[in-house]
């Protein structure tokens, strides 16, 4: 695996470290912007809304530059966010900060998967993105924990400030790591990017990841406070559940990733069947303390741990270009969006189990979406266009 990966892997955890800890500071952040707890809620949406809307563009702009130039420029504009979400004097100014590292995370997760794909053989793409990806288990696992500990004991903003430090050295470890490429864009220009786009299967592939990340965003957003009103647990008893919960992701991603070349559609199907299971399981029995436990633990092992087969799937169904990926990245952010949003909504309606109920639903219609590739996986090759969709469908090899 070359170096380059685990590097692009440290950027990836500052990102997400970042976009993380505002779930993990609800109740600090609320008092000292003078918001409600679904307003610092909407945050993580205006996060999510920022990478959805806003990373295509700013990747389109860059792709003609070196690709780590792409990658040293969206450190900058994301450090920018990060150092004025630190010194934001009111929720104004937090949601302007939130908007600009939102924007700048989006574009490097793009950027970042892409070079993953170029700089890696094609029979162990997939593992290399979940090396990458652990950035982003990681980012669960040690990021937000550790981020919340600090902002508990030091204020929130020293948890912004701590991240300011993460992301420099990220940056500092990119400039040195990752090789010179000449250009982020793909080998056939920004056109044959665009040209994917109108394959009207890519639409459905990315529809999935959209309604697998909001699936689990729509419980993980709020894990804070269903944990402390509903559970029962102390507020200093949180920050290790979220470790736990972090451990399963780790796990998760590492056996998705050994799976995702050879086995995606099922690992996609087995995921969110099981997510189904875990998120409607946490919302009947979010009452008791060793039942929500091992039902959170659940969603952490089946939730964004299938980001590898997500990933393996968009590519072999249009490319491993850097647009590809972070169009991807900005339906995964769209599951964030609804996850969170609709979230606070039911929680304002029904009370705080009913974000739960909501990812199970969005989890089962996730499932539903995945039903074409598995019969096609079971329909016998028939003829020469049928021989070569298979072909499409398996793994590429040297």
């Amino acid at each position: 695996m070359p170096r380059a990966v685990y590097v692009l892997a440290l950027g990836i955890f500052a990102m997400v470290t970042s976009e993380f800890v505002v779930a993990g500071l609800m109740p600090q952040m609320a008092d000292g912007l003078d918001a409600t707890i679904p307003q610092i809620g909407y945050l993580i949406t205006a996060f999510a809304v920022a990478m959805a809307a806003g990373g295509p563009f700013l990747t389109v702009a860059l792709m003609k530059l070196p690709v780590r130039t792409v990658l040293m420029v969206l450190f900058a504009i994301f450090l920018t966010g990060n150092v004025l979400a630190a010194t934001a004097n009111g929720y104004a100014t937090m949601m302007a900060a939130r908007i600009i590292s939102g924007v700048a995370s989006q574009a490097f997760f793009g950027v970042g998967i892409s070079m993953c794909a170029r700089i890696t053989r094609p029979e162990v793409r997939g593992r290399a993105i979940a090396v990458a990806m652990n950035g982003l288990m990681l980012g669960t696992l040690l990021g937000l924990p550790l981020s919340t500990l600090v902002g508990e004991r030091f204020g929130w903003r020293a948890a912004f400030w701590a991240i300011t430090l993460i992301t420099v050295i990220a940056a500092l470890a990119t400039l040195l790591g990752v090789p010179r490429v000449e250009r982020a864009e793909g080998d056939n220009g920004l056109r044959a990017e665009l040209g994917v786009f109108r394959k009207p299967r890519l639409w459905l592939v990315l529809s999935t990841s959209t309604l697998i990340i909001g699936a689990t965003f729509s419980a993980f957003s709020y894990l804070n406070p269903i944990l402390t009103d509903v559970t029962g647990f102390s507020a200093g008893t949180v920050p290790f559940l979220l470790i736990a919960y972090g451990a399963a992701t780790v796990v998760g991603n590492t056996v998705v990733g050994r799976l995702a070349d050879r086995h995606t559609v099922p690992v996609l199907a087995a995921g969110l069947a099981l997510n189904t299971v875990f998120l409607a399981g946490f919302a009947l029995l979010a009452g008791l303390p060793v039942p929500a436990v091992v039902c959170m633990m659940g969603v952490g092992l089946v939730g964004v741990t299938m980001n590898p087969a997500m990933v393996t799937r968009v590519q072999r169904t249009g490319n491993a270009g850097p647009l590809v990926n972070t169009v991807h990245s900005s339906f995964i952010t769209l599951g964030v969006i609804i996850g969170s949003s609709m979230g606070a909504v039911f929680i304002d309606n029904w009370g705080l189990r009913a974000p739960l109920w909501l990812g199970a639903v969005m989890a089962l219609v996730g499932l539903a979406t995945v039903v074409p590739d598995l019969a096609r996986r079971s329909t016998p090759v028939t003829g020469p266009a049928d021989a070569r969709a298979a072909e499409r469908e398996q793994p590429q090899r040297v």
